[in-house]
């Protein structure tokens, strides 16, 4: 006799249309797990026990992975309550990990609930408090590495990717491309303002140097072309889970200058050679000058970019993924 089928139910608030991290995070682990289990990837898993029902008429959902503890928390607490003792995993965002699991009370829950959960770089496990870290992973992102662009001889181009908001410090970037550079310096800013002071101040910065461009949101592949013909990708975030961009730069041969914090330190290592501090915009001009000026200094960012390469591979990521599903009991392949 067949055993009954089952699913694992994958939760992110995030959707297609906000074309950010998280979204491409739950679609690539929807796809690694689709060839494994059935599994249905959801915005929330519905409070209404009748919506349930209908959502697993053809498949018992066995287990959850719910990216997000504050965003999540309704679908996490709605998953306890019905499902007491099924495996909850709980993948947990920057701003999770970094602000909202020591202050917020709904995410705090979620943390308490969880059966499991994983951070997306080695340095969030330290960020964890103590008595949550023993039942803590690390499972990085990953992306197809792309062959590497002939960069342009006449220009040096640094690319920002990511929506304009606070957490991602996009005024750094802009007060850097302000502070006066060689003829052949462009500064190219990808992402949606997600509120208006955000897209004043790229207008405005626009105006004032030339060298600035403001691109908007744009969809992924041409985000990786631009990431691949650039001289480096620069990341100003006050706070990250592991960003996505980044791994992206490291498989498309482009070096990074990132803020010091812990969650891009777990992505390229404490011994980067390409950290400046937080809003720190003279320190990213510098550097910037000396990528544009150092080729020696560049070669650098580029060979320690390439030894992390190997953390962000698909494969890799892949395996931990389905662990995922096999640790909580999923291990029957899709009928």
């Amino acid at each position: 006799m067949e055993s009954e089928a089952k699913t694992l139910i994958l939760v992110s608030p995030a959707t297609a249309a906000s074309n950010n991290g998280n979204w491409h995070t739950a679609h690539r682990w929807a796809k690694f797990l689709s060839s494994h289990c059935d599994t249905a990837l959801l915005g929330q898993w519905p409070e209404n026990p009748s919506v349930r029902s209908s959502l697993s008429r053809h498949a018992e959902p066995a287990a959850m992975i719910a990216l997000h503890a504050r965003r999540s928390a309704p679908s996490i607490k709605a998953w306890a309550d019905a499902c007491p003792g099924k495996p909850l995993i709980v993948v947990l965002t920057g701003t999770d990990l970094y602000r909202d699991i020591h202050v917020d009370a709904d995410a705090q829950r979620s943390v308490a609930l969880a059966s499991g959960l994983v951070v997306l770089q080695d340095s969030g496990l330290a960020a964890l408090p103590r008595a949550w870290r023993g039942k803590a992973q690390v499972i990085y992102q990953s992306a197809r590495a792309l062959k590497p662009a002939q960069k342009s001889r006449r220009t040096f181009c640094a690319v920002m990717v990511g929506h304009l908001r606070d957490e991602k410090d996009p005024l750094t970037f802009m007060r850097t491309a302000l502070a006066g550079f060689p003829a052949g310096v462009r500064f190219h800013q990808i992402g949606a303002a997600l509120e208006p002071r955000f897209a004043q101040a790229a207008r405005a910065t626009t105006r004032q140097a030339p060298c600035y461009r403001w691109l908007g949101d744009l969809p992924r592949a041409t985000t990786r072309q631009h990431i691949r013909r650039a001289h480096v990708l620069v990341n100003c975030s006050r706070m990250e889970g592991g960003a996505q961009v980044i791994l992206e730069a490291v498989q498309s041969g482009t070096p990074v200058l990132a803020s010091r914090i812990s969650g891009n330190i777990g992505m390229l290592g404490e011994g980067y050679a390409g950290y400046f501090p937080v809003g720190d915009d003279a320190a990213l001009a510098a550097l910037v000058r000396r990528c544009a000026s150092d080729p020696d200094f560049l070669a650098l960012l580029q060979q320690q970019c390439s030894q992390r390469a190997g953390l962000f591979d698909p494969q890799e990521e892949k395996r931990r993924v389905i662990n995922l599903a096999l640790d909580a009991g999923i291990g029957a392949l899709r009928r």
